[in-house]
């Protein structure tokens, strides 16, 4: 079987003399507590990274160790992230695209070309959106390990202060534990209160985000 070349995307537009591209990713639609997090990321030209893939076909341990790899050798990286309270607000679809644009704006250099995962973005910049880009783009795999591993830390953070949760086992998705401590302890003021498991405790019980 013929191997998935991830810098197909990137090889067309190098082919242009366009080198400074930036792959864009969001974690952290799915979670009922925290924000969303997006990254941007300017990889080398034709930077090789072995392991480097999407960071869902990935372990923990894995996405931990490519982390400090792709910090440490990208041109630039940029992270955006958006609070529950505004995903509320927003809803999450406007919420992982406010996210990327954030991202993209905290990048130190200017990218000739975006490259993000399967969402049209509000920018004069150039892009392509690729359905299951986090798959077939390095440079957006790159972004899906660093945002999904900064998401991962400020779990970890919230579970030291709210250990109860469990949150740095789940990391915020509604799993069986998860779904049992948020009805055991009720949400606090950083869950999603749009999202049916929250909502439906709030209306259930009376719950009032003002207590936690």
């Amino acid at each position: 079987m013929e191997k998935l070349d991830l810098l197909a995307y990137e090889k067309k537009l190098y082919k242009k003399n366009i080198t400074l591209i930036a792959g864009v990713d969001e974690v952290g639609r799915g979670p009922l507590v925290g924000p969303v997090v997006a990254a941007a990321v300017i990889l080398p030209k034709n930077y090789k990274l072995d392991g480097l893939n999407d960071s869902k076909k990935l372990t923990e341990k894995k996405r931990e160790e490519l982390y400090p790899i792709i910090m440490k050798d990208a041109i630039s990286v940029g992270i955006g992230e958006v609070s529950a309270k505004e995903i509320d607000e927003i809803n999450i679809y406007e919420a992982s695209r406010k996210a990327m644009m954030i991202a993209i704006d905290n990048l130190d250099v200017k990218p000739e070309h975006i490259l993000v995962d399967a969402m049209p973005l509000f920018t004069d910049i150039p892009h392509d959106a690729i359905i299951h880009g986090d798959a077939l783009s390095l440079s957006i795999a790159a972004a899906s390990v660093i945002a999904k591993v900064t998401r991962d830390k400020m779990m970890i953070e919230l579970d030291q202060k709210y250990p109860m949760y469990g949150f740095k086992k789940h990391k915020g998705y509604p799993t069986k534990l998860h779904l049992e401590n948020l009805q055991k302890y009720g949400p606090l003021e950083n869950y999603r209160f749009t999202y049916g498991p929250v909502r439906d405790l709030i209306i259930k019980d009376g719950c009032d985000k003002s207590d936690k």
